[in-house]
């Protein structure tokens, strides 16, 4: 297999785009890293030289997807001065009921089953894919000091409101029956209201 010579980072991306695809389309469980290979149009020793193995190749697409999926929201929550905007901001596009949405929540379904089974592969990763979390506290915070939201510790409350999104994600990308994008998005409406409004 004749190979254009890159540079790693991008090699490094081409991988991970082609892993993407695959979990996207078959599921974690039923790829390997021949597969992957195939899909990236490289040989094995190729995935191999850049990666340890699927744990290191799915941290590296959870990191691309988490900031593939909020960089653009992330920068217009941080620039709303309105906090309850900038968390609708956030949220949509998680809801959204779109292929994009869809494939989000596949991806993130299939991180936490391999974290279940091997937590330690998060450790490298925590940073980077509680990106969206991130930004919650600042706004959360923001909110805060402004005295526009409930006396809260703005890291818990993110946190909560991250557990309660991840829930209503992994119940979607189950197809939970009765459960549309729509109600997903009215639900996580109203527990942000009970967390930070209802007084």
């Amino acid at each position: 297999m004749t190979q254009r010579r890159l540079p790693p980072a991008q090699r490094r991306e081409q991988i991970t785009r082609a892993a993407r695809s695959l979990i996207v389309h078959r599921g974690l469980a039923a790829i390997s890293l021949r597969d992957i290979a195939a899909a990236a149009g490289v040989s094995m020793g190729t995935v191999t030289y850049h990666f340890t193995g699927i744990d290191e190749i799915l941290g590296a697409v959870v990191v691309a997807e988490s900031e593939r999926f909020y960089a653009e929201v992330v920068q217009a929550a941080e620039a709303e001065p309105d906090v309850r905007v900038a968390l609708d901001t956030l949220i949509d596009p998680m809801f959204a009921d779109s292929p994009d949405a869809e494939a989000h929540w596949r991806i993130w379904s299939d991180y936490w089953s391999a974290v279940v089974r091997r937590p330690g592969m998060t450790e490298p990763y925590a940073e980077r894919v509680r990106f969206w979390e991130a930004c919650c506290t600042r706004v959360i915070a923001r909110g805060v000091e402004a005295g526009t939201v409930r006396p809260v510790d703005p890291a818990e409350a993110a946190l909560k409101l991250s557990a309660y999104a991840d829930g209503l994600g992994a119940q979607l990308a189950q197809e939970a029956p009765g459960l549309t994008p729509a109600i997903a998005r009215a639900w996580m409406a109203e527990f942000v209201q009970a967390l930070l409004f209802d007084r």
